[in-house]
């Protein structure tokens, strides 16, 4: 979504890599070195769902999600710096501070609220959606897509999985998700959905790899401010927190944020944006069979349906031959 996945902005990377496919290496790697950037993409981001609910267990969930992302972003700012790229200019932060508004604060940090209330892998679903809010925008807003047959059906099928997830009327087995952590993963899939909208009007560093690190480094200071606003510092005792869920936090910020990132852009000078944008149908999948075998998740029926309805208007509305939307794939971490 997203976590993603980051970096979940991987979706300017991949706008760049549509635009200027000349600019892609042509040389071919090791079998082996592909193969293994797609299983940590697929794998890692998958997982991170899984990794945020264990860690909201003990630690509040804003400041959780400010320690993953600032200390990645600093991480990814600074080797920046150290590779000689120039710092952002005053427009490009300011640019940098609107996004990581939407994406972490109103992204990320209702992410993790609502994995307090809702299966992990069910999230990864719910985020999935972010494709069905970019068209919608496109077609009521922006006016850059037509609401063609196909399109029309795919809405309708999108729609309906998450009304399959939230229906109390429904007898699918398996009881339907929170209701306010549904609203807050929707209202999370649209601000990343406006946020890729503006993405493609606001003045940005030309190093995506020092854009997202500005980008994450300001969403953990917002969140940081977030979590001190609801009073998550009060509640929370480094002491009393366990070694799963500091490991949790390892695992989203070394892994989810700065490995499976690097995996991400090295892929995107490798092979099509459109085979690495895979990821985005493949986490969700992950993350519900992780969730189900390691973090003791309903697998009904009921998940099984609302997972495959979102699943097939995800892959339909990012196939359509005149889709502008595929550039929005959410990752997961980018979670």
């Amino acid at each position: 979504m997203l976590e993603p996945s980051l970096p979940r902005l991987e979706y300017r990377i991949q706008d760049q890599a549509v635009a200027r496919p000349n600019m892609r290496d042509t040389s071919y790697p090791p079998g082996w070195q592909t193969l293994s950037a797609f299983a940590i993409i697929y794998l890692v981001w998958g997982s991170t769902f899984l990794a945020i609910r264990i860690g909201v267990r003990e630690v509040p969930p804003f400041l959780l999600a400010s320690m993953r992302f600032f200390i990645a972003g600093l991480v990814l700012y600074a080797w920046m710096l150290a590779r000689g790229e120039r710092s952002p200019r005053l427009r490009e932060w300011m640019s940098g501070l609107l996004l990581g508004l939407l994406i972490f604060v109103f992204d990320y940090g209702l992410l993790f609220w609502a994995e307090q209330r809702v299966p992990s892998g069910i999230a990864a679903v719910m985020l999935a959606t972010i494709p069905v809010f970019m068209a919608l925008s496109e077609i009521l807003f922006l006016q850059t897509q037509r609401l063609t047959a196909r399109l029309t059906l795919a809405l309708i099928v999108g729609i309906a999985g998450v009304a399959v997830l939230m229906s109390h009327s429904l007898n699918l087995g398996g009881a339907p998700i929170d209701r306010a952590g549904a609203i807050a993963l929707i209202v999370a899939a649209v601000n990343w959905s406006i946020a890729a909208a503006l993405s493609r009007r606001l003045p940005l560093p030309s190093s995506k790899v020092m854009s997202s690190g500005v980008q994450m480094l300001v969403g953990g200071a917002m969140l940081s401010l977030a979590a001190a606003i609801l009073g998550e510092f009060r509640s929370f005792h480094p002491s009393a927190v366990s070694t799963a869920a500091w490991l949790s936090l390892l695992y989203l910020i070394v892994a989810g944020s700065i490995v499976a990132f690097t995996a991400y852009v090295w892929l995107l000078h490798h092979e099509s944006p459109t085979k690495v944008g895979t990821y985005a149908y493949v986490n969700p999948v992950v993350a519900v069979v992780i969730g189900y075998f390691f973090g003791g998740e309903d697998l009904g029926l009921r998940t099984v349906l609302g997972t495959l309805c979102v699943l097939i208007s995800v892959v339909t509305i990012t196939t359509a031959k005149d889709s502008k939307l595929r550039a929005a794939l959410p990752a997961e971490d980018a979670v």
